[in-house]
């Protein structure tokens, strides 16, 4: 029988979104197929289906989410009773968990939905979908005695209903009342209730919705721009020095159009990133000149200027009556949002109580998932020398925002902040260092000075030599002072790893350093290696890349069983090529005979099983392969490609494998979440994991 889980509450303006994102993350990272339902709809737009759509990538067609309006149920309830609308819920219900292994229900918003007693609608509902409960309580400008009781009632009420409450969810409370707020429920209540505070970032309306909602035009500003949250509203009306103490971080400023000074001034403050702004709003449907227009673009490029008609007075109204919402357009709200339920809900606790059984498939999303959990399990820092690039900058957001672990930025400090106001991206607490300006560049010139002397490098060299950012990032992990570094996204290879070789060096175990690559296919992950780093290995080498790649994979939840690949399988080839991969083969079972490897073997007796069952019949390899080895970097690199372009394969990587600490080099056309899933990586290496027994 599908699993299904329901998402409900008791009343409006609870904030559920966040807990019914919280929830399908969890899910999606235990299953591949993940249906939704929402048993009754307004007319518009589904904002949330279709974040869950676009962030999950879900196929689901949208005629199968819903059951059907709130006026058709209105009035299917009056006309023939709550038993048919019911009953014809349950039927549009079953029709999408025939589909899927799991669904997430999403349960009525009491938002004038005219419905009698709607929340034991939604109980009774739950107990025909067969699903367990997940009540939601908002606690925003509450009383912590007065948010205690609600969740109280609130448990008892679905309880009393005869549902399978798994948990209680108490959200938007203050953020001082929910450590208090949480002991009290814990003594109380016989499910788990987790309290989250309110964030302020996911009510705050962005730009683009203020510019929407009132009717504004856009003077200036980009895409990035119009993402900004408006954190508060800052209403110009003072001379220039009063006006600028004024200003908050990720305020909206409000003046009339015709107050150039405080339009230049706000600008120039965000510039300096004292403080950074949302955007500058225009009443009286006034236009600054262009002279000025020119200006400000130059001051704060991409940051909004939006121009509205009305004057001050009404526009505040308007201002303070809007609220954010997570859709599709916010993906950094979801981030916030996951963040903020993933740091306060115990999470392994939840899933555990759901029930769901894992898939036997493992797909892209089920992978990265894993990733960011692991590193969030155990956090560490991880230095990023390329902290001005933008992608760079835009991952640090996501990192900040998810909690996945603690970040030191590398470069002209001034340089990050502005750049990072103009994106609109938050760093968080994250550290930014200038290698330039450092007091740690003396100490880390003696110290490089120290490990290159025999190559007869001076103090004074090496103090240029470590004001370069990969240098100085890696002796920052060598010190301890960080856990791992990603580099790349605008160095080459070498200039990434060279520093590492010089400084970090390889572990005693490992002969060489050597890369993989996790390739997550539609339903499984294959580990590649080495596919980046050395062009023609030797016998031993290849070897050594088998078994740290095997100790890659089985870190990361991929089962090592090892093809090393060749353009034969088995005994029916020779030449020097072959005999090198067989002569590797017979190197890894002598170090390590409790690995399971076949070699030499061909790609496609290695994955797929009707080819194994003819060439390689009794291999416990053959056909089901997870740790894929190619002979030379010519092979290797190609094939990787190959693979990723042509069957849709997400590449993670490549993974640097055989040094003492982690350092890992990101491709020259890393995408934002390249360089998200490459820190996670690093932060889990650095977790020292043992390889299980």
């Amino acid at each position: 029988m599908t699993r299904s889980v329901y998402v409900t509450g008791i009343d409006r303006g609870d904030g559920r979104q966040v807990v019914e994102l919280g929830v399908m993350e969890l899910l999606t990272r235990q299953v591949d197929r993940v249906g939704v339902f929402r048993p009754l709809v307004h007319d518009g737009p589904d904002r949330l289906f279709d974040l869950l759509r676009a962030r999950y990538r879900l196929s689901q067609d949208a005629a199968t989410v819903y059951g059907m309006d709130y006026h058709e149920a209105s009035a299917l309830q009056a006309e023939k009773g709550t038993d048919e609308l019911v009953s014809r819920l349950v039927d549009r219900f079953h029709r999408v968990a025939r589909e899927y292994e799991v669904v997430l229900v999403l349960g009525t918003d009491f938002a004038a939905t005219q419905l009698p007693d709607e929340l034991a609608i939604n109980a009774r509902l739950a107990n025909e979908f067969g699903a367990s409960v997940i009540p939601v309580v908002g606690g925003k400008g509450q009383p912590a005695d007065a948010v205690r009781a609600e969740a109280r009632n609130a448990f008892r009420a679905y309880d009393g209903l005869g549902c399978d409450v798994l948990a209680m969810v108490v959200n938007r409370v203050a953020a001082e009342d929910r450590e208090a707020i949480a002991e009290r429920l814990a003594a109380r209540l016989p499910v788990p209730c987790y309290v989250l505070p309110d964030e302020p970032a996911l009510a705050a309306p962005t730009v683009s919705q203020i510019t929407h909602a009132l009717g504004g035009t856009v003077l200036l500003g980009d895409d990035s721009g119009l993402a900004r949250d408006a954190l508060d509203f800052v209403f110009g009306g003072a001379m220039l020095p009063n006006f600028l103490g004024a200003l908050t971080p990720g305020c909206m400023v409000v003046t009339p159009g015709d107050r150039a000074d405080l339009v230049v001034g706000a600008l120039a403050a965000h510039s300096a990133g004292t403080p950074p702004i949302a955007g500058v709003l225009l009443t009286l449907n006034e236009r600054p000149s262009e002279e000025i227009l020119t200006l400000a673009a130059r001051l704060a490029p991409g940051t909004p200027v939006i121009s509205v008609a009305g004057n001050s007075f009404p526009t505040a109204a308007e201002l303070f009556g809007l609220e954010g919402k997570l859709n599709a357009a916010t993906p950094r709200k979801a981030e916030t949002a996951l963040g903020l339920f993933e740091r306060h809900v115990d999470t392994a606790d939840l899933l555990r109580r759901v029930s769901v059984a894992r898939s036997g498939r493992v797909t892209p999303m089920m992978f990265e998932h894993e990733l960011l959990e692991q590193a969030r399990a155990n956090r560490r820092r991880v230095v990023l020398p390329e902290g001005s690039e933008e992608r760079v900058l835009r991952a640090a957001d996501v990192l900040v925002r998810r909690g996945v672990c603690d970040l030191t930025l590398l470069g002209d400090v001034e340089v990050i902040r502005k750049k990072a106001a103009d994106l609109g991206v938050d760093l968080g607490d994250s550290q930014i260092v200038d290698p330039q300006t450092s007091e740690l560049r003396q100490e880390f010139a003696e110290r490089y000075a120290k490990l290159r002397a025999h190559k007869g490098v001076s103090v004074e060299l090496a103090y240029d030599v470590v004001s370069d950012v990969n240098y100085f990032g890696t002796l920052m992990v060598q010190e301890g002072l960080a856990d791992g570094m990603v580099s790349g996204s605008v160095h080459s290879t070498a200039a990434t790893i060279r520093p590492a070789f010089e400084i970090i060096k390889t572990k005693p175990e490992a002969s060489i350093v050597s890369s993989v690559f996790f390739m997550c296919l539609a339903d499984r992950v294959l580990v590649y290696g080495d596919c980046a780093v050395n062009p023609d290995p030797n016998a031993e080498q290849l070897a050594d890349i088998a078994i740290q790649s095997a100790a890659t994979a089985a870190r990361f939840g991929v089962e090592p069983r090892i093809a090393m690949l060749s353009y034969s399988t088995g005994t029916s080839g020779s030449g020097a090529d072959v005999d090198k991969v067989r002569a590797a083969t017979k190197l890894v079972r002598a170090a390590r005979p409790d690995l399971k490897i076949e070699g030499p073997i061909q790609y496609d007796a290695a994955v797929e099983p009707s080819v194994a069952a003819t060439k390689l019949p009794e291999s416990e390899v053959a056909g089901q392969a997870t740790v894929l080895i190619f002979p030379d970097l010519n092979t290797g690199n190609n094939t990787y490609k190959a693979v990723q372009r042509s069957a849709g394969a997400v590449a993670v990587g490549p993974v640097l494998q055989g040094l003492r600490k982690p350092v890992n080099d990101l491709s020259r056309g890393a995408l934002v979440s390249d360089i998200v899933n490459t820190v996670a990586i690093t932060a889990i290496q650095s977790q020292g994991q043992e390889l299980p027994a």
